[in-house]
């Protein structure tokens, strides 16, 4: 299984912003779907943002939406959340996982959380009020 690496969590107040990463351990993430769930304390693992190899297609939780920007770095291979105006509902365990590789045409634009078949071990995220 392909080790995921993610980076960037930490403790912010509420209105704070951070910035993960997602790498992959002796492998590029250019031709994969790529996205990021969270997990908080005694509640379900949540998907957060999608992109498809593509970068065409990208999805957000709505709870997310304008806040959070997904992309990536084909140049370096990896990928990034930049999370802005943070607030304390979002304080989770955050994980990076991929789809892929995608070569085909007909499946580089796809983006589909239920895809996601290799994990990052997650990187922690606090939101003080």
């Amino acid at each position: 299984q392909s080790q995921l690496v993610e980076s960037g969590g930490g403790s912010v107040q509420a209105g704070g912003s951070l910035r993960l990463s997602c790498a992959g351990a002796g492998f590029t993430l250019r031709n994969m779907a790529i996205s990021w769930f969270r997990q908080a304390p005694g509640k379900e693992r949540e998907g957060v943002a999608c992109i498809s190899a593509s970068g065409d297609n990208i999805i957000y939780a709505d709870s997310v939406k304008g806040r959070f920007t997904i992309s990536r770095e084909n140049a370096r291979g990896t990928a990034s959340l930049r999370m802005n105006n943070l607030k304390p509902e979002d304080t989770a365990t955050y994980f990076c996982a991929i789809d892929g590789p995608h070569y085909n045409t007909n499946t580089r634009s796809s983006c589909n959380y239920s895809d996601m078949n290799s994990w990052g071990k997650g990187t922690l995220v606090t939101v003080s009020p």
